[in-house]
C-alpha cells in the first residue's frame, strides 16, 4: 500500500523528498502543496520535477477522507461522522457562534478512560488515529474556511495518543503547515501526567484539565485516572510549569446533582486552585445511559459560579450545544459502529 502524505512533519517529508532524489528544501515545497494549497496529486504539483512526480505517485498518496454522514442541531451544531482505522468511525463536531466558529476533534476511535459521565468511554478503545486523520476532520470539514478555534475535545483522551496529537498540534501551527494561533487550540487531558508535561514542554496550545470534583474519593469514583495520576500530582505538575510559561490553564468541571455542587465543594476548589493562573468552565451535565448521575439545576450552577467568583476565580458556564443530536459535551460515541456490527451479523 502506498504511505499517505496527509498528516506528514516537515521532518518526514524531507525524508520523502530525499528518497526521490530530490534536494532538502523540496519537503517544504511538498508541505506547501499539501497543506497549503491543498493539492492531493503529485502531477499537479508543478514546481517538482516530472520524474519526481512519476516517482512520488508509484510510492505514495496524498488522500483525504470526507464525512460519511452530517447531522444537524437545531441549534446549527452539526456533527460529522468519519470512518478510521479499520472499519472504526469517529465524530467531530462543528459549533458556530456570531464571532467564531469552533472544530471539536477526535483522537480516537473510542476511549480507555471509563469516566462514568462519558458516553465515548461506554464504547471502550478500538484504535488511535493518526496524525492524518486527525487532520483530515479539519481538512474535510465544510465549514473549514470559517473555523476560527479548534479543541481536542472529541473521543478520546488526546494526551493518550500523544504522538500523533503533537504532530497534528505541529502541522496545524506551524509555517509549512497551517499556520494557525496556538491560543485558538485547546487540548483537553484527564490529568496523564508525563504526557501532560511533555505536552506543555512542546507546544503553546492551551491546555484543559477534567476536574469535576476537589474531592480525592468522589474523583475517583468519577474518574478511574485518579487511581494513577492523583488531582494533587496534577495540580503540582501545573504550578511547576505554569508559572514558568505564564499560561492559563482552564479547568473543565461538570456539574452533577448533589455531588458536587455545593458550598463544600466551591470552598474546597478554590482552595486547591490557589496560586494557579487559571478559568473553570462549569459544564452542565448531559445524562447518558447506564449512569447515577443527574445533571444540577441552573439555579444550582450558577451559585456555584458566584461562590467561585467570590473568591477570585475566573469562571463561566458553557453553554450546551447540540444536545438534540448528541454532540454535546460527553456525549459523542460512535452509535454507527454498534449499527454496522449489528447489519453484518444479521
Amino acid at each position: 500500500m502506498k504511505e499517505n502524505l496527509l498528516g506528514s512533519t516537515l521532518s518526514r517529508l524531507e525524508e520523502v523528498a530525499a528518497d526521490a532524489g530530490l534536494p532538502e528544501y523540496a519537503g517544504r515545497q511538498l508541505a506547501d502543496w499539501i497543506y497549503r494549497k491543498g493539492v492531493t496529486r503529485f502531477d499537479e504539483m508543478s514546481n517538482l520535477p516530472l520524474t519526481a512526480r512519476g516517482l512520488l505517485s508509484e510510492r505514495y498518496s496524498v488522500e483525504l477522507s470526507p464525512p460519511v454522514k452530517v447531522t444537524e442541531s437545531a441549534d446549527g451544531t452539526k456533527k460529522y461522522l468519519f470512518t478510521a482505522g479499520r472499519g472504526g468511525f469517529v465524530e467531530a463536531a462543528w459549533i458556530p457562534e456570531e464571532h467564531r466558529g469552533t472544530l471539536c476533534l477526535s483522537v480516537q476511535v473510542g476511549c480507555k478512560m471509563g469516566c462514568l459521565f462519558c458516553m465515548t468511554g461506554k464504547q471502550g478503545f478500538q484504535a488511535h488515529l493518526s496524525t492524518g486523520e486527525i487532520l483530515n476532520q479539519y481538512l474535510s470539514l465544510p465549514e473549514r474556511g470559517s473555523v476560527t478555534n479548534i479543541v481536542y475535545m472529541g473521543m478520546g483522551e488526546p494526551l493518550d495518543n500523544l504522538t500523533n496529537v503533537l504532530a497534528s498540534l505541529e502541522i496545524l501551527c506551524s509555517d509549512y503547515g497551517f499556520g494557525l494561533s496556538p491560543t485558538r487550540i485547546t487540548v483537553s487531558t484527564i490529568g496523564l501526567v508525563p504526557a501532560m508535561r511533555t505536552f506543555l514542554d512542546s507546544t503553546r496550545c492551551h491546555l484543559a484539565v477534567s476536574l469535576h470534583t476537589p474531592f480525592e474519593e468522589e474523583r475517583r469514583r468519577l474518574m478511574p485516572i485518579e487511581n494513577v495520576h492523583p488531582l494533587a500530582e496534577v495540580l503540582a505538575e501545573l504550578r511547576a510549569r505554569m508559572v514558568r510559561g505564564q499560561r492559563r490553564v482552564s479547568f473543565e468541571y461538570i456539574v452533577f446533582d448533589g455531588l458536587n455542587d455545593t458550598p463544600r465543594h466551591a470552598r474546597e476548589l478554590a482552595r486547591v486552585l490557589d496560586g494557579i493562573r487559571c478559568r473553570v468552565n462549569l459544564i452542565p451535565f448531559h445524562t447518558i445511559p447506564g449512569t447515577p448521575l443527574a445533571p444540577s439545576p441552573r439555579e444550582k450552577i450558577e451559585h456555584f459560579q458566584e461562590l467561585l467568583r467570590d473568591r477570585g476565580i475566573l469562571t463561566t458556564i458553557r453553554q450546551s450545544r447540540g444536545q438534540d443530536i448528541e454532540a454535546a459535551c460527553g456525549l459523542l460515541s460512535t452509535r454507527e459502529l454498534v449499527r454496522v456490527r449489528d447489519d453484518a451479523d444479521r
